[in-house]
């Protein structure tokens, strides 16, 4: 009996050494990121730690280093989602871990409309910088790529943005290549 109590306070000890290890690492479970657009609005996403920690430190380390400010959304596809994040000349970034189950790794989220999710090329550990915003429910996009939170507020900004982007159809895919809305700030906030 006294060794029971004794291997569980010291589990609890381990546990509580780990948890504290956790906060220490300056990690929260959720951030607040407030985006400003040029001429269109604001929006709110909340990130989700829990689901994809390795995508939600990169951009919370970008957002911090102003990397999203002046940046554009270069693609933007009619029921579907804005694309932004890239920025021509910008210092390489280091490629993270794709966290999302066709790579191994379980995500809870899925990309219905208002999922902030990461861009990346065919490499499934290929995301740096470019994300994108869907603005319609994506669920063929579940498992593939890495979701890391959702819009709370501006969903109409998105809708603005999508709407004013529609110029032409390519391979049945309709692309704005020209018109390029402007991220004028990408901040962290406190929960709204």
């Amino acid at each position: 009996m006294k060794k029971g109590i004794v291997r569980l306070i010291a589990l609890l000890m381990l546990l509580a050494a780990f948890v504290g290890a956790l906060g220490s690492c300056g990690m929260k479970d959720e951030y607040y990121v407030e985006m400003k657009v040029e001429d269109f609005g604001t929006i709110v996403l909340k990130l989700d730690t829990l689901a994809a920690p390795e995508t939600v430190k990169n951009f919370v380390s970008l957002v911090k280093d102003k990397y999203y400010d002046g940046a554009t959304f270069h693609r933007i596809i009619e029921n579907f989602m804005i694309q932004g994040g890239g920025k021509e000349g910008a210092p390489e970034i280091r490629p993270i871990k794709g966290e999302f189950a066709a790579n191994g790794y379980q995500n809870p989220l899925i990309h219905e409309r208002g999922t902030i999710s990461m861009a990346r090329a065919d490499d499934p550990d290929s995301a740096t910088s470019q994300f994108f915003i869907c603005n319609a429910d994506s669920p063929h996009l579940d498992g593939y790529y890495a979701a890391f939170g959702y819009v709370i507020s501006g969903m109409d900004v998105v809708d603005a943005i999508t709407e004013y982007g529609v110029q032409y159809t390519f391979n049945g895919i309709i692309y704005n290549q020209s018109l390029r809305p402007t991220i004028e700030s990408v901040r962290l906030i406190s929960k709204p």
